[in-house]
């Protein structure tokens, strides 16, 4: 019999590479006129916002104090897109399902304020009961990723923090970079947001890491050109990632 031989061994499938996630700009409303709240997030949206990030702080853990669950209720009322909730408090777990309830589409504790790996999986477990629809964890500038790494495959998010949280208009730290591309060379798929000194210099170099989702406040809120401020940092983004 003639012909190409027959063979038994099966050959590996062919995989497509998983599609890139799209870019996400999220104003930070830290940065907005809590004065005009209503009309910052109206326009903050007409001008280009995709979610709007909110950073709740308790004046303990970070060494500043924001916002509580009923601002958040307003916020939620008032908004149309996503609300992208980044919480900065020491007992996470107490309090996630009252910002649940006020309206978070992301919600997001800090690795900092769970012990072990298995503190990790039970604070996580905790916020999906509350059936948020998206549970993220946040890094400070000088925690490693090694805590975190058995815990990716539940999450929808990774916020990596490129200054350490507490106050706006902190200059970003470039060292964080490696852990975005770490992420990424670990097979991650989900969401990986950048927060900290955001602007025409160095979100670039996030989109590039393999960030998708950039937080910027004083960058936009004070843009004389917020929607031209937006445009131009999604085109950055999308740039600097090859699209």
């Amino acid at each position: 019999m003639s012909g190409t031989p027959l063979t038994t061994e099966k050959q590996p499938e062919q995989q497509a590479p998983p599609q890139a996630l799209p870019v996400t700009i999220a104003p930070s409303l830290l940065s907005c006129d809590f004065a005009r709240i209503g009309e910052e997030v109206a326009g903050i949206e007409a001008a280009g916002a995709d979610w709007l990030h909110v950073d709740v702080m308790d004046g303990h853990f970070v060494p500043n104090l924001t916002i509580g669950p009923p601002v958040v209720k307003a916020i939620h009322g008032a908004a149309r897109v996503p609300l992208d909730v980044h919480l900065m408090i020491s007992e996470p777990v107490r309090y996630a399902a009252d910002y649940a309830r006020a309206g978070a589409h992301v919600l997001t504790f800090h690795l900092e304020t769970t012990p072990s790996p298995a503190a990790v999986a039970e604070a996580i477990a905790a916020f999906r009961e509350t059936g948020v629809p998206k549970v993220g964890v946040a890094l400070n500038p000088d925690t490693p990723l090694d805590g975190l790494e058995g815990a990716l495959g539940d999450l929808d998010l990774v916020l990596v923090m490129s200054v350490f949280p507490g106050f706006g208009g902190q200059s970003f730290i470039a060292d964080v970079l490696p852990k975005v591309r770490r992420l990424r060379e670990l097979g991650y798929r989900g969401h990986v947001e950048m927060d900290g000194g955001l602007n025409a210099e160095t979100l670039p170099l996030c989109a590039e890491a393999g960030a998708d989702c950039l937080v910027a406040g004083s960058a936009i809120f004070g843009a004389e050109d917020r929607p031209g401020t937006i445009r131009e940092f999604r085109r950055l983004a999308q740039a600097a990632r090859g699209a």
